[in-house]
């Protein structure tokens, strides 16, 4: 009988991934994955570190768990472990760390035969399946701490992707290709983002891909094509970070591969191609030497162009980065008021766009909770309610948007 394991991830999408595999790798030894560390005898902690309150909370997430259970093991992997290693094997519990996500030193730290190892595709818990098609990024953005914990950029080769999107479709109906960088697919190989989906879009036809995050001047024409008329089978949603509309700042930041103007045109000509179409993006505010001026540009670009969700993070500075010894830091209060500003446009936006929606087509993915609850998920990335009973977790189903005094304020009905 293998170990009672207690997981919890911190951070995006490639992480989660990572998780799926340790989940598996449990699994396969004959171990079982428990609610809490209480009830566990090893408990997983895959960290982030892209932002100081990522690091706290899953320092206070260690502590929690070690007051739970006094004889509780406690493993921690991700991106943190790389970059933090000897201040987190000093938290209580912690017997081992381990940077990123060795597979074969976790089954080591978990007292596992490394035989077991098994493809992430084994047993995917959530309701869409992940699919890790790089790693690691080849840019130097000044603020970001991924690169250094990650690594350079390694791209799977085509015949492996096929084969595991092949594996999970029969369980999850959306497919998200996730990664570092993953714009830059293939560079590494003599392929493309844009061949890659195209080959996995006729290989494994009866589910819905969707991208993770990626750059908006890395969409090509091939892949912009299937982004908005590919029948639904990639979902049309981009989410392409900007960061800053201030040229001055981005150059800061060392994004040296696009301006404002070249994101806005990349971004307006792909809301222009379709009639729906959901556009996301991360913005850092506050970075060191951001003017009042630069600040204004950002809200400005955010303002006009068609975003329908943002994720607004004030600058959090990381050990080791570039941007620790850039000069015109901006106060706290400050970086805290301008995300604040972000934010409240976002909000705007996105009731905006939810509200353009109502009495519109849609293609629903049934998502299921922990707790037992269900929702949807939209082509375009809208989280919306469903009549009750609500159909099974991972049904897919065309429905039309109405308005409703549900909790998203948004119900689909499906199409009769």
């Amino acid at each position: 009988m293998g170990p009672r394991v207690f997981l919890q991830t911190f951070g995006c999408r490639a992480n989660q991934y990572d998780s799926e595999a340790v989940a598996a790798m449990v699994a396969a030894a004959g171990g079982s994955l428990v609610h809490s560390p209480a009830d566990a005898d090893v408990a997983v902690f895959n960290s982030c570190a892209v932002t100081q309150a990522a690091e706290a909370d899953l320092r206070q997430a260690v502590r929690r768990a070690s007051r739970s259970h006094t004889s509780l093991r406690t493993v921690v992997m991700g991106c943190a472990a790389a970059r933090s290693t000897e201040q987190i094997a000093a938290l209580p519990s912690v017997t081992a760390v381990v940077p990123g996500a060795d597979m074969l030193a976790i089954a080591d730290a978990l007292g596992l035969d490394p035989q077991v190892i098994a493809p992430a595709t084994f047993g995917q818990r959530g309701t869409r399946g992940l699919l890790r098609i790089q790693d690691g990024c080849d840019e130097h953005c000044t603020f970001c701490a991924t690169t250094l914990a990650r690594g350079a950029n390694r791209s799977r080769a085509v015949s492996a992707l096929v084969e595991e999107a092949a594996a999970l479709a029969p369980h999850h109906p959306e497919i998200v290709l996730t990664g570092i960088h993953i714009g830059t697919y293939g560079a590494d190989i003599g392929a493309s983002l844009g061949a890659l989906v195209a080959t996995l879009l006729v290989a494994v036809p009866t589910v819905r891909f969707r991208l993770s995050s990626v750059e908006a001047t890395e969409v090509d024409a091939q892949l912009a094509e299937l982004l908005t008329d590919s029948g639904g089978r990639l979902a049309p949603y981009l989410h392409a970070p900007l960061q800053s509309a201030s040229d001055a700042v981005l150059r800061r930041m060392g994004r040296h591969w696009y301006t404002a103007r070249e994101y806005a045109d990349a971004v307006r000509s792909l809301a222009a191609s379709t009639s729906v179409f959901g556009l996301g993006a991360d913005l850092i505010a506050g970075f060191p030497g951001e003017t009042d001026a630069d600040h204004a540009e950002t809200v400005a670009l955010v303002v006009d162009l068609p975003f329908t969700s943002l994720h607004v993070f004030p600058y959090s500075p990381r050990p080791g980065t570039a941007a620790l010894r850039l000069a015109g830091d901006v106060p706290d209060a400050v970086r805290r008021a301008r995300a604040a500003e972000l934010r409240a446009i976002a909000e705007r936006k996105a009731a905006a766009y939810r509200a353009a929606r109502v009495g519109g087509a849609a293609d629903v993915v049934v998502i299921g909770h922990e707790d037992g609850a269900r929702d949807g998920l939209t082509e375009d990335y809208l989280a919306v309610d469903l009549d009750q009973p609500a159909p099974a977790r991972g049904t897919r189903f065309q429905a039309t948007l109405h308005v409703a005094a549900t909790r998203r304020g948004l119900l689909a009905l499906p199409l009769h």
